[in-house]
């Protein structure tokens, strides 16, 4: 039997999916099954799989030790040296700009690493105090594209910015500059909708729906008559920027992948997140003094 305590970032989580972080080599089936036959316990007592976990619960799991994470040492990444510019930051979420040709997350050096990174070397997150936490992103941008990423410090901010995020209830803007500007209205709507070609990893963007495709939009306003070009995201599809200015007939500078014009050299697309608004409309709990904040950096 091993015993666990609830902690502050494990409270409000399903009692299953707490478990399913907990013991990543147990099946959902394995899971569903230990809790019915009452080889789980909370607080001395059998719960159902959708109990709610409160903080300072005490689990007691009889179930074999090859189910329970080895004890690990410190991932290296953490102990590394930081590329990070902290643009905002709190107690419960940063706000980091994530240069171009980095990747948000998912390999070595991505910025997810990187804020993990700096979080520990501050003493703000050590995974040996967490069971089934590591601080998250809350939105990502792609690799080549520069700007604004969100990340949370802690499970409850985590959630919370993830139902705002749903809710439509933060908004993001970002500059770009374009070709053939002058196919461009000075503002507008570009709606249709984005369907991914799984096999060119490209997104291909329609006016009427097809099988399979995600409703798309972005407003836009031209700041000059030189390409240069605010949109903010309304909906948030893969490359729906991209893919939709395209469809204009004005895809973004150095966007080749796009139909941009070819120049010899690797450009990224002249694309960056630059800035976020957080217009709440409905309750924030903890994340309430946040309404009406605009973190913005060109």
């Amino acid at each position: 039997m091993k015993k666990f305590v609830a902690g502050a970032n494990d409270a409000g989580q399903r009692l299953d999916k707490y478990l399913s972080k907990l013991l990543k080599n147990a099946s959902m089936g394995m899971i569903y099954k230990w809790i019915r036959k009452k080889r789980v316990k909370i607080n001395g007592k059998k719960q159902e799989i959708s109990y709610q976990l409160q903080q300072g619960d005490v689990l007691e799991l009889y179930i074999n030790d090859e189910f329970f994470p080895e004890s690990e040492k410190v991932p290296e990444y953490l102990e590394s040296d930081v590329d990070l510019c902290v643009v905002y930051e709190d107690g419960n979420i940063l706000v980091a700009d994530k240069p171009s040709g980095m990747a948000a997350h998912g390999e070595k050096g991505c910025l997810l690493e990187n804020i993990q990174g700096y979080l520990f070397k501050k003493g703000e997150y050590n995974p040996k105090n967490e069971q089934t936490f590591a601080p998250a992103l809350c939105n990502r941008i792609d690799r080549n594209t520069s700007g604004l990423v969100i990340a949370a410090k802690n499970a409850s901010a985590l959630r919370t910015m993830n139902e705002k995020i749903r809710l439509r209830e933060i908004s993001k803007f970002y500059l770009l500059k374009i070709e053939n500007h002058q196919n461009l209205p000075k503002s507008g709507k570009i709606a249709g909708y984005t369907l991914k070609n799984e096999g060119e990893r490209k997104i291909y963007f329609f006016e009427t729906e097809k099988s399979g495709s995600k409703y798309s939009e972005t407003l836009f306003r031209k700041l000059d008559d030189w390409g240069n070009v605010e949109a903010q995201l309304i909906t948030g599809r893969t490359h729906q920027i991209r893919a939709g200015f395209a469809h204009m007939g004005c895809p973004l500078v150095g966007d080749v992948k796009y139909g941009a014009t070819k120049n010899g050299k690797r450009d990224f697309q002249q694309l960056r997140a630059y800035k976020i608004v957080f217009d709440f409309e409905s309750d924030a709990g903890e994340l309430g003094y946040l309404k009406g904040k605009i973190i913005e950096k060109r």
